[in-house]
């Protein structure tokens, strides 16, 4: 398996190969001339004298004199002075420039993958910024951690940006439909009446305000999904058990339970209280279960436990229907979406139900996912915090 390093390894590593890289040239550098003056200096020495002077430099002590009327003779004195001298000067100069661009070039060859991904980001983010949401960085295991990880963020951003704008989309082509179909209705029932093709008795008024119910129910559910997504949802929270808030809920669906000739089990669930707002979590509690009367009674009962840890409890509401495909749930959450496309209400209701319970459940600082069972079936998980 690759060894994965972070930004400050991967850029010290390749800093500090070009600083080794610079040393190594000029110590090059540095015995290269020394082995050419060397060269140099003992070219001009007879053989006679490069013996002598041989046996002076491993034996110094005593000869000083001897030595240095040889080094006098053949040596330049700048070589054999202490500090800088001209020709010291000189190489240095050269050091430089010799240096100087195997560091640049060096540094431009070991950094230029680095610089590179960061112009496609700059380059990908400006196409989404110009509303191509289809972009899509390639990710590249080469890189540093922090770099693949941003690579992979920027990639779920604009696919989440995507399924918003499929969302939006298909919301105001839903949203006119809902409003549309009840707010007609009303308008066909008065206008009949006021034409007498239908009697104005209350029966026919119980009609219309059936309807205008309707649209009141949805326009509530639309205000909640919007202060929820501000954070502005107002939450009243009490202290109580779920085991209580379970048994009023399930005994209110008791009779609808009863039509479908189904019933829901719950496995003994943590005792622990917890710190919310009893009416929002009811209200996430009634819409599993109307999902679950709604589009799973048919394959077997539902199925209710609890697990709990340091930090809050988790619902797992369990049933054996047909299920959900992987892309159904991913979309599962999303406004006004339904399994069954038709918008027929005998099929179905406005789809704002699990964006409903999604919105109660992050605002409580909690969540709510759906995965789909071995052998059939779906479960929806629902954590609370405990406050």
């Amino acid at each position: 398996m690759k060894r994965q390093v972070n930004l400050w390894q991967w850029v010290g590593w390749r800093m500090g190969l070009i600083a080794s890289g610079a040393v190594v040239l000029m110590a090059l550098i540095m015995w290269s001339r020394f082995l050419w003056w060397n060269v140099e200096i003992q070219s001009k020495i007879p053989p006679a004298a490069r013996v002598e002077l041989e046996r002076l430099f491993e034996n110094p002590q005593g000869n000083e004199a001897e030595l240095w009327a040889y080094m006098s003779q053949y040596y330049h004195f700048d070589d054999i002075l202490p500090g800088i001298t001209g020709n010291d000067w000189w190489t240095i100069a050269f050091l430089l420039c010799a240096a100087l661009p195997v560091i640049v070039v060096t540094g431009f060859l070991l950094l230029r993958p680095l610089s590179s991904r960061f112009v496609d980001i700059a380059h990908a983010a400006q196409k989404v910024a110009g509303g191509d949401l289809s972009v899509k960085l390639p990710l590249n295991e080469q890189m540093p951690l922090e770099v693949q990880q941003l690579s992979s963020d920027f990639n779920s951003m604009t696919r989440r940006l995507q399924l918003y704008e499929q969302e939006v989309q298909a919301s105001s082509a839903v949203l006119t439909h809902e409003l549309r179909t009840p707010l007609n209705a009303a308008m066909g029932r008065v206008r009949g009446m006021l034409d007498d093709v239908f009697p104005a008795n209350p029966e026919q008024l119980g009609m219309v305000l059936h309807q205008l119910e309707n649209i009141n129910v949805l326009v509530d559910d639309l205000l909640l999904l919007s202060l929820a997504q501000a954070g502005q949802l107002p939450l009243t929270k009490t202290t109580f058990t779920l085991q209580s808030l379970l048994d009023e809920r399930i005994n209110w669906f008791k009779p609808y339970l009863a039509a479908v000739g189904r019933d829901v089990f719950v496995a003994a669930l943590p005792f622990r209280p917890i710190h919310c707002d009893r009416n929002r979590i009811g209200q996430v509690i009634n819409i599993l279960l109307e999902n679950y009367i709604r589009y799973a009674s048919a394959a077997g009962n539902l199925e209710i436990r609890g697990t709990a840890d340091q930090r809050g409890i988790t619902l797992i509401f369990s049933d054996r229907g047909p299920g959900l495909s992987g892309n159904e749930l991913e979309r599962v959450f999303q406004r006004f979406w339904r399994q069954e496309p038709s918008r027929d209400r005998r099929a179905g209701g406005s789809g704002l139900g699990l964006s409903i319970a999604l919105a109660i459940c992050t605002a409580h600082g909690g969540a709510i996912a759906a995965r789909r069972r071995g052998g059939g079936g779906i479960a929806f998980e629902v954590f609370l915090p405990y406050t």
